[in-house]
């Protein structure tokens, strides 16, 4: 007999693996795929490289065109150095709240889809409702791409994608987009005393710093006040640096990392571009002083935004299903922005809060676990006609 649970089982299942970025989430898709297959429902594996992870996606319902697609990622942020008070991979109910690392984000939008799959088939619906579960979105949004590709080619067109993100059931059209990089200044040892005969990556990556702080500068001064972002402008971020020898010796390597969050419209590779020009500038003196020195930028992620869309189903769809007729727009990134380039109508709605997310005591609200239920629940119902 296929297995049933509840959307607070099945949250305490999905809970239970620890899917953190750096681990495998094998085991959680073993489950959820069993689980599927159990109600005579077929899925689709999109593996990664190594073997170690994977996306899973179904079809629930007609293989027809018009469907809708609830998305989810499986992985988790990690819980090492934080205080917790409960087993973070274990669900515990205190004071109205489901404690448990992912609960928020995103397990809980993951449970509400897989636990109603039973009333799904049930329903008699007229279109389908899809799932999508990706891997590493926490570190870039990695999986989804491949996973959405597949899907296009394997599925039935969705007329719309709701990615489950917390947003405490408010209907989100927009978010930055995002880059991630790591910088390399290979500079050239001399002691200090003798250091314009050396190359200081440090003081290299100094002035490559600087420039993340002007750019954003730049940007703050012609930000549009009248825009929903916070802040409205693109942002530049160095979070960690690493590098030198010792205070009497010009250093040999210094390595940071870029975090940039960029206004719809801004695109990653037009910041990258501009920032390589840059570092070319600096390079060309570099090596004037030692043909050994230089600058390596990887870009580590590129996350796109998510634009509101004209005459999006996918708006008009949870608009009409939750009642939230405003304009809102979130400072996270999501996979949004990553099925929007595939063409899909895209928006972002899920049960809880973001000021929980990431957070030692990581927690979902019974009412909003209630309250995803009964979008989804509504949503099925909006599928039979």
């Amino acid at each position: 007999m296929a297995e049933t649970y509840t959307p607070r089982q099945m949250l305490e299942r999905l809970v239970a693996f620890p899917t953190v970025s750096s681990e495998s989430n094998l085991p959680l898709i073993d489950f959820v795929e069993d689980y599927l297959n159990g109600h005579g429902v077929s899925c689709y594996r999109v593996p990664d490289e190594t073997g170690l992870k994977a996306s899973l996606f179904a079809n629930i319902g007609p293989d027809v065109d018009g469907g809708v697609v609830l998305s989810g990622h499986t992985d988790v942020v990690p819980v090492e150095g934080q205080p917790w008070s409960t087993d973070p991979f274990t669900v515990t109910e205190k004071d109205g709240k489901l404690f448990g690392r992912g609960t928020c984000d995103m397990k809980g939008f993951n449970a509400i889809g897989l636990a109603l799959v039973p009333q799904m088939l049930k329903a008699n619906l007229k279109r389908p409702v899809q799932i999508a579960l990706s891997y590493d979105e926490e570190v870039g949004c990695v999986g989804a791409p491949p996973m959405i590709a597949e899907m296009r080619h394997t599925l039935p067109a969705a007329r719309a994608v709701i990615v489950g993100e917390p947003s405490m059931m408010r209907m989100v059209n927009g978010h930055k987009g995002s880059i991630g990089l790591e910088t390399h200044v290979r500079g050239f040892e001399v002691h200090s005393s003798l250091v314009h005969t050396g190359v200081s990556a440090i003081m290299v990556a100094a002035k490559l710093i600087d420039w993340h702080t002007e750019r954003m500068n730049e940007n703050r001064a012609a930000a549009d006040p009248a825009s929903n972002y916070t802040p409205p402008w693109t942002t530049l971020h160095v979070g960690t640096v690493s590098g030198g020898t010792a205070g009497n010796i010009t250093a040999r390597d210094c390595r940071f990392s870029t975090d940039i969050r960029l206004m719809p419209g801004d695109t990653a590779e037009q910041w990258l571009q501009r920032y390589r020009q840059y570092a070319d500038s600096l390079e060309v003196e570099m090596q004037a002083i030692h043909p050994s020195t230089g600058i390596h930028i990887t870009p580590r992620h590129a996350v796109p935004a998510c634009r509101t869309e004209p005459d999006s189903y996918a708006e008009e769809l949870v608009r009409k299903l939750t009642g939230d007729n405003n304009e809102s727009v979130v400072p996270y990134g999501t996979e949004a922005g990553q099925f929007q380039d595939e063409g899909y109508k895209t928006v972002i709605c899920g049960p809880g809060s973001i000021e929980q997310a990431h957070q030692a005591d990581e927690y979902l609200s019974l009412e909003q676990l209630e309250a995803g239920t009964h979008f989804v629940e509504k949503l099925i119902t909006e599928l039979q006609h």
